[in-house]
């Protein structure tokens, strides 16, 4: 057999950790790496956070799996919190954020059945998303690079340009079922949608009978600097799909849903008792006093530091966006580039699309290691601003 055993998935770097602490990485070879891509969002409390370690080996002690044949305590424990949280009455619990929009589109497809519209099951999506990997959530994210190869495109999904409300408005026929967007994209480049385009698209739903479904995967779950994206906006979905940081790094998601929305669905893993003691224990602390208010000012620094790099080291920053501690540098270079120098300067980041690099530290990093992460961020912009003009001087 030559070459390795595993699929291809990401372009791997050629790095291998062997533990964590908080907001850094140390390799096998000891070596130790200032953790700002947060495993792409997951990492909410960093690495081995005493609390998730202490809920999720006290738990592993006791019990693992038994299924959703059986009443799991801590389950409906985690449903009634998040409930309490937000405004969903219902929690479907699954393994994945993909998982969890699967559940968001069937649930969809379901009320309007239930409505007696079987003929509405179209969703409308937006140009940049990404929604998972599965076949109906390729589709829905509509990125010719995820979908080549994969065969015929589910069909249900109707893509229109980035924040155009009108276009979506335009996209409605009498197949529409409901409207699917990030409040802020992640993979599309750390992309957040205004506010009042929010609100038109809850008017739009309103209006025309259709439920409104958020994708809050990657920005929920305290990265914005409330509990969810769509607070800022005083927008509520009827349906919403999360995963990645409420499990801290371990695999879980869940659909959230009005008691209207909520639709029929199973599983045999989700919202099992490994799963769910590190649920509980991820909103110990974010939902702790004061814990988002502390995300909120910390993100500040980050951004305004970030904003004095870029306007130190404009041929390699262009500009900085995005929200919380969900940041991007918008590259003036190939963002591979970037990625590379600040790599070599010990500092994690991940590549997104519109060439950005996305920042995504732990919720609990502290003001001395944003200000160690905007040091590397300047030694590596130096650096390579340092490349142009030699190259420029030859």
């Amino acid at each position: 057999m030559s070459g390795s055993a595993l699929y291809e998935t990401f372009a791997r770097a050629p790095l291998a950790f062997d533990r964590g602490e908080g907001t850094w990485l140390v390799t096998d070879k000891g070596e130790r790496y200032l953790d700002f891509a947060g495993g792409i969002a997951v990492n909410s409390l960093g690495h081995s956070h005493p609390h998730l370690v202490a809920a999720l080996t006290g738990q592993a002690a006791k019990l693992w799996h038994v299924s959703n044949l059986y009443e799991i305590p801590e389950q409906r424990r985690l449903g009634e919190r998040l409930v309490d949280a937000t405004f969903a009455d219902k929690v479907f619990f699954t393994n994945s954020g993909a998982e969890a929009l699967e559940c968001a589109i069937k649930s969809a497809r379901r009320y309007q059945f239930v409505k007696g519209h079987p003929e509405r099951f179209r969703i409308i999506t937006f140009e940049g998303a990404f929604h998972g990997r599965t076949l109906a959530t390729i589709a829905a994210g509509g990125q010719y690079k995820y979908l080549e190869g994969f065969g015929p495109k589910v069909e249900g999904f109707d893509q229109v340009a980035f924040d155009d409300i009108d276009a979506a408005e335009k996209a409605i026929t009498p197949e529409t079922a409901a409207i699917l967007i990030e409040p802020v994209q992640g993979e599309g480049g750390i992309r957040p949608v205004p506010t009042q385009s929010l609100k038109r698209l809850r008017q739009l739903c309103d209006r025309h009978g259709l439920l409104l479904i958020f994708d809050e995967v990657q920005c929920g779950i305290g990265r914005t600097g409330k509990l969810f994206a769509h607070e800022w906006a005083g927008v509520t979905p009827d349906l919403m799909a999360i995963a990645k940081g409420i499990g801290g790094g371990f695999p879980m998601g869940a659909c959230l849903a009005t008691d209207e929305a909520a639709g029929v669905h199973g599983t045999t893993f989700g919202g099992n008792p490994l799963a769910m003691a590190v649920g509980n224990a991820v909103l110990d602390v974010v939902l702790a006093d004061g814990f988002l208010e502390d995300v909120q000012r910390k993100a500040l620094l980050l951004k305004q530091g970030l904003a004095a790099v870029g306007d130190e080291f404009p041929e390699v920053i262009e500009g900085i966006r995005g929200t919380g501690l969900m940041l991007g540098l918008k590259c003036a270079m190939p963002n591979a580039k970037v990625n590379m120098a600040l790599r070599d300067q010990h500092l994690l980041a991940v590549p997104a699309g519109d060439n950005v690099i996305r920042l995504l530290p732990p919720l609990t990093v502290t003001d001395e290691e944003i200000g160690e992460a905007l040091k590397r961020i300047r030694s590596g912009a130096k650096g390579l601003t340092d490349a142009i003009a030699a190259e420029a001087a030859k």
